[in-house]
């Protein structure tokens, strides 16, 4: 039996009717626009702002389409990955009884998601090597299992899950498998977007904020089969993307070649940062990453985390994190901000040695 999305969908979802704005009902180019009550005398800081966005961020999208490889249809825009993490909740979770599937450690948000959303949460970890357990997901699926997130890269620990397993996990699975996608433009491997096609119950997200630079804007992405795009924009805001954040993407997707010069630099800025870690005594373990940044096990997390801001450094501490105790983790600077990580992380490490303080030896996982 073909999957169908809108059966999976909640009952009040499947009778819900959007909320039809001026400009969902007026799709096209007029001179005077009298149907939103817009002020039509302008703004004060733009001459364009007085006008509401595009609701469905069409130029956007056939923008975006032509990158991935995608059809515009296939594409739903969010204020930021999170509103769609959100939106498959509210979509498919009936509150207090249906249960999404998380594979700690991951990204928080889709734990605060189900919270607010009253959805039950099924935590199913990682395995010793931060790869998924298969045959436990599968295991724990359940008749309300509805949703299954698979954060890859990963989000702490920077790894992509092997691509066998989420096929395999999304093949079986008569619910929804979400591929979180932040930071697959550091990754040499191919994006679970050319997979949509194939797998109905599949869908992929992805962001503007890492690569591309624009985390001030939030806009996210998220690639599915056009039935559960027409659901997300169903359940969605009219204007979920301000014109702003729609005029930034459109802008920065001009320059493709400078983000993948960036990203080019940010890779090799990742390799010296491994080097120079690894060097230090109190460095225990760099975790391979996919992503923009380092999981670094260290002998005393806090206090390196406290000496770096003594330094006007900020990295985040995940010790309090399963399985990533006693783990720092270092988002990959510009090379002067790298340099200046070093330098601090050297001094601390020339403290210990002084103060006489014993410390395990460094390693590359």
């Amino acid at each position: 039996m073909a999957f169908d999305p809108e059966k999976l969908a909640r009952e009040n979802i499947r009778r819900l009717i959007p909320y039809s704005s001026a400009r969902h009902e007026f799709a096209g180019d007029a001179e005077v626009y009298l149907d939103a009550n817009e002020n039509a005398f302008g703004s004060p800081s733009s001459s364009r702002l007085n006008r509401y966005p595009d609701p469905m961020q069409l130029k956007v999208k056939a923008k975006i389409a032509a990158i991935k490889n995608v059809r515009p249809e296939q594409i739903f825009i969010g204020n930021g990955s999170d509103e769609a993490i959100d939106l498959l909740q509210r979509i498919f979770c009936e509150p207090g009884r249906d249960e999404i599937i998380i594979c700690p450690p991951t990204y928080g948000m889709y734990k605060v998601a189900a919270d607010i959303n009253n959805a039950r949460i099924n935590e199913i970890p990682l395995t010793q090597d931060f790869q998924l357990d298969a045959p436990l997901i599968k295991q724990g699926i359940s008749q309300t299992t509805k949703l299954i997130f698979i954060c890859s890269p990963n989000n702490p620990t920077g790894n992509c899950m092997n691509r066998g397993d989420i096929l395999n996990i999304t093949q079986s699975f008569h619910g929804i498998v979400v591929v979180d996608e932040a930071y697959i433009d550091f990754s040499s491997g191919d994006s679970f977007s050319d997979e949509i096609d194939n797998y109905p119950n599949l869908v992929v997200l992805q962001t503007m904020s890492k690569a591309w630079g624009l985390a001030g804007a939030r806009v996210g992405m998220a690639f599915a089969n056009d039935k559960i795009i027409t659901l997300f924009n169903r359940a969605k805001p009219p204007y979920n993307i301000s014109q702003l954040a729609q005029d930034a993407v459109l802008d920065a997707l001009q320059y493709e070649e400078k983000v993948k010069d960036w990203k080019i630099q940010i890779l090799a800025e990742r390799r010296g940062l491994e080097v120079s870690l690894a060097e230090m005594e109190f460095v225990q373990t760099i975790y391979p990453s996919d992503a923009n940044f380092l999981l670094v096990r260290v002998s005393d997390a806090e206090t390196v985390y406290h000496t770096l801001l003594k330094h006007k450094i900020v990295v985040r501490s995940r010790s309090n994190v399963r399985l990533c105790e006693g783990c720092l983790r270092i988002t990959v600077g510009t090379p002067e901000e790298n340099k200046r990580l070093v330098n601090a992380l050297k001094i601390f490490g020339e403290s210990i040695v002084s103060n006489g303080r014993s410390n395990e030896k460094s390693s590359v996982y």
